[in-house]
């Protein structure tokens, strides 16, 4: 009884650190989850920012008639962008029907076929140097390219360094996409009786095309705005284009152009076309993940 009496206040004041302890503990997990939620609310101002500004001062001049006219002289007013629209959409195509297969067939290599050969980490570490070389050193290997040996500048070359551009994001996020697949998917298809061909076919792939289709409309997105590439490969048009082997107006080129020069009607032009582009990408974005999700 003696020792019982004796252990007790050792008893209550451990349980009393004990609690002390969970106390600060839970206090230091709310203080770390206040800042995380603030630091992630900090960065959605510059996009809240960004879209602000671009509405602003981007929908005045939203009409019909900006996609359907050329766009306007130096100091005159009117007029639109359907030229640079069309442009934009045509070598950005251009450049995903170049690099859209390539990147998946190459992904499909790497990962399912031969994951640890010298060739695959060859292309991996190739991909990987590819995404941090700058834009405008794509346009000047299309311009030795293609331009130079053409001797003009084209949508076709616009085409060509754009895919360049969207070359590693595709084969990355292409095998990044294979491999969140489940290796019990491939067991169970091999166990009936499947071969490897069939089986990415019919399993892997499908199991991976929204994920592949994010990878996808990244690549697309960051290739619709760059414009280093274009004004070396396409350079720019104020013309309707007649075929892909002649200078061709786009959105980027034209934003540049339009924000540089003391005319407020072509910076207000700018903004709109600013507007234009952020919806196409975000659009298409959209679209391809509702489309593919509901496949999946």
């Amino acid at each position: 009884m003696d020792n019982i009496v004796t252990h007790a206040p050792d008893f209550f004041s451990n349980s009393q650190a004990e609690a002390t302890k969970a106390i600060a503990r839970s206090l230091w997990n709310r203080v770390l989850t206040s800042v995380c939620v603030a630091l992630s609310l900090l960065t959605l101002v510059p996009l809240v920012s960004i879209i602000y500004l671009v509405l602003k001062n981007g929908l005045p001049l939203l009409s019909w008639s900006v996609f359907t006219q050329l766009p306007p002289a130096a100091g005159m007013v009117g007029g639109g962008f359907g030229n640079a629209v069309i442009g934009t959409i045509v070598m950005v195509g251009i450049g995903l029907l170049m690099s859209g297969p390539l990147g998946i067939l190459s992904a499909i290599y790497i990962n399912e076929y031969a994951p640890a050969s010298r060739l695959a980490q060859a292309v991996r570490i190739v991909a990987k140097l590819l995404t941090g070389i700058p834009s405008i050193i794509c346009g000047v290997f299309a311009f030795a390219i293609v331009v130079s040996t053409t001797g003009r500048f084209s949508a076709f070359a616009g085409g060509v360094a754009l895919a360049v551009l969207m070359l590693p994001t595709i084969l990355l996020t292409s095998e990044q996409a294979l491999m969140g697949v489940q290796s019990a998917f491939r067991e169970a298809s091999y166990g009936l009786g499947a071969t490897k061909f069939q089986t990415i076919v019919r399993i892997v792939l499908p199991d991976a095309l929204p994920a592949i289709m994010t990878g996808i409309m990244l690549a697309v997105a960051r290739a619709a705005g760059e414009t280093a590439p274009l004004i070396f490969t396409a350079l720019f048009s104020q013309f309707w284009a007649k075929s892909l082997s002649e200078p061709t107006a786009s959105l980027s080129v034209l934003i540049y152009n339009f924000s540089t020069v003391p005319f407020p009607h072509q910076i207000q032009m700018a903004w709109t076309a600013s507007l234009v582009l952020v919806a196409f990408v975000t659009l298409a974005n959209i679209t391809a993940q509702l489309v593919f999700s509901k496949k999946h």
